[in-house]
């Protein structure tokens, strides 16, 4: 046996082991990762040793994690490039980088996790001392004639250094003494396999724990694709998200620029938030080099996009890199870029070679990814791949692109109009949509709220105006003609015109301030009457959604337009000049009014309209009665 000698941490290290130690916010199951990730670095230098010089000494490299309940250790044990004494004491001696007035501040304040903490300063060896009373590292480095070193310390003040005579293999083994309250959690064999799964899975070595190796999914993310079958990606897949169903989709890439990763993504054949749960349920697993930094990292895709699962591995990020500085660094914007183009390059190949299968894909994952009408950087792209339901669809189920209404639309249209409801049957009714199907002009159909709100953000597409058809500028229409002849009646004589004055007139009267104005409409075909917006700027059924949002369940002023060429305005008109002061056209006004309002989904109570309705009811069956005899 060699002298032993030994050695004082230097004060930074010796501060730093206190505040591990002494951390409430830790997660202390890490350190089984930071010892691994130090055992894979050694094993990488070593074959990369090897490589280079051309020379293998037939050392199986390998990581082996052994347990020994009754004496309350842990040992995990690597055939590695190894330590000589120097550089055991320049790698566990000090911290580089570190300045001891940042580590008292740290140890006042005793807030920092432990996951910040390893990220700042690079100390992963350190965190051993959260769950040992004593550490033992034995080692012998890969250069020729190196002696075996053990390296021995309770993490407080010292460390004590050691020659060994013994003939020892190449790598390096570290024997953790538990604290008791910890030695049952850690000597566990189920509980350390599944760390290793968790943060180690991907290790590019075998990783032993017992007689078992635990890490046997390959990092598929690193191979070729043109050596990855189908059924390799759907195994990792089901791997990965637990889904029993194979990847509706799959893309995995490489990139060496702006930044050097690896990616596999998937997209799963539904999406898994049916009541609105599973907004934490996304992100993409991070990884550097292979060792997992953060689960369902949050930042690398935007949340439109959360539909997604996989993983990302980069070389260039550091591998104990903090949460905190993680969402500030410049390299995980530039991830996070690169990616979204490349998913909008796929979705966007996917529409043109297969628009069924774009569609299907649609149906599952539209709803979320209609949330990206805020992402302007990409406003155009993500116009291209939105769909909607149109009038031009046979039924509620098709879908249409805004490329395949401009390729539908009339010669001199210039406008995408857009039309919201809460179902195809109450837009095929909506008195708004009369002059669009008398003129056969397609109509998109919106279903979702945020529908609204992706039609207000993107305002026009390839040069077409997006207008929601209550807003339509009847001379702009008026220059196509219609579809069939329509049947109407007489034009107005002069004195016809005056009493239809003085009936809008009495409406105004009737109404009050329920409603701002009442004028007669040119929009109107089947029905008497219709509300638009005295403004103009809102939809009606976004003004609907902005008063949800405000909790104002008032019912707000609205224009009422009547239609002269309606059988019952003419009716009205024939009263009118018959008495003026007839109650009918009281009664008349204000039922059509709630009509209106009740068509709209403003009514919130319909008491008055159903009395009316029974007594226009039994006053007309009576009528009929008369008539028919």
């Amino acid at each position: 046996m060699g002298r032993k000698t030994s050695h004082k941490f230097k004060a930074e290290v010796s501060q730093l082991l206190d505040i591990l130690v002494h951390s409430l916010y830790t997660n202390k199951e890490i350190f089984l990762r930071e010892l691994v990730s130090n055992a894979s670095d050694a094993l990488e230098k070593v074959r990369f040793k090897s490589q280079s010089e051309g020379e293998d000494d037939g050392v199986t490299q390998e990581i082996r994690i052994t347990v020994d309940k009754d004496a309350g250790t842990l040992t995990i044990t690597d055939t590695g490039i190894g330590m000589t004494r120097d550089e055991l004491m320049r790698n566990i001696g000090t911290i580089a980088h570190s300045g001891t007035a940042e580590l008292t501040r740290l140890a006042e304040e005793g807030k920092e996790s432990l996951d910040s903490l390893i990220g700042r300063f690079g100390v992963g060896f350190y965190s051993v001392y959260m769950v040992a009373d004593e550490v033992t590292v034995t080692t012998r480095s890969a250069e020729e004639g190196a002696a075996p070193i053990a390296w021995t310390s309770d993490g407080k003040t010292d460390y004590k250094l050691q020659e060994l005579d013994e003939d020892r293999p190449r790598g390096t083994e570290i024997v953790v003494h538990l604290k008791k309250d910890l030695a049952d959690r850690f000597t566990n064999e189920a509980h350390l396999k599944q760390i290793i799964n968790k943060h180690s899975n991907f290790i590019n070595f075998p990783i032993f724990v017992g007689e078992e190796r635990v890490n046997t999914i390959q990092a598929l993310w690193r191979e070729p694709k043109f050596q990855i079958t189908s059924d390799q990606y759907a195994e990792f897949y089901k791997f990965l998200t637990f889904d029993a169903e194979d990847p509706f989709d799959t893309l995995h890439t490489s990139v060496d620029a702006p930044v050097q990763f690896n990616a596999l993504m998937f997209i799963p054949k539904s999406g898994d938030d049916p009541f609105g749960l599973g907004r934490e349920n996304r992100g993409l697993d991070l990884y550097v080099r292979r060792v997992l930094i953060e689960k369902q990292n949050k930042d690398l895709l935007p949340e439109y996009l959360g539909f997604l699962k996989g993983v990302v591995d980069t070389e260039d990020l550091p591998l104990n890199i903090s949460r905190e500085t993680l969402q500030d660094n410049i390299l995980m914007r530039k991830i996070s870029s690169t990616l979204t183009k490349q998913v909008f390059t796929h979705l966007e190949k996917m529409a043109k070679d297969d628009a069924d299968r774009y569609n299907e894909f649609w149906r599952a994952h539209g709803e979320l990814f209609k949330a990206g009408y805020m992402d302007f950087l990409n406003k155009d792209k993500f116009g291209g791949l939105v769909r909607f339901n149109s009038s031009a669809s046979e039924d509620a189920k098709g879908l249409t692109s805004f490329a395949d209404y401009i390729g539908r639309a009339k010669e001199e249209q210039k406008e995408i109009y857009y039309a919201y409801g809460p179902s195809r049957e109450a837009l095929g009714l909506s008195p708004h949509l009369e002059v669009f199907r008398r003129k056969s002009i397609e109509v998109l159909y919106l279903y979702e709220p945020i529908d609204e709100f992706v039609m207000d953000a993107l305002r026009e597409f390839d040069g077409y105006a997006l207008v929601a058809a209550e807003h339509a500028e009847m001379d702009k229409l008026d220059k196509f003609e219609s579809l069939e002849k329509e049947d109407k009646p007489e034009a107005l004589s002069e004195e016809q015109k005056s009493t239809l004055d003085k009936l809008v007139a009495r409406f105004k009267d009737a109404l009050g301030d329920s409603v701002t104005e009442v004028k007669p409409s040119t929009r109107l075909s089947d029905s008497p009457v219709c509300l638009s917006n005295p403004d103009g700027q809102f939809t009606s059924s976004m003004d609907k959604i902005m008063r949800v949002m405000h909790k104002d369940s008032s019912i707000p002023k609205k224009v009422l337009e009547i239609n002269p060429d309606h059988a019952l305005i003419r009716n009205m008109l024939s009263i009118m000049e018959r008495d003026e002061n007839d109650p009918f056209i009281d009664q008349a006004a204000n039922q059509l009014f709630e009509s209106a309002l009740l068509l709209e989904g403003y009514l919130t109570d319909p008491h008055a309209l159903v009395g009316r309705v029974q007594d226009l009811l039994t006053k007309s069956s009576g009528w009929y009665v008369d008539a028919s005899k």
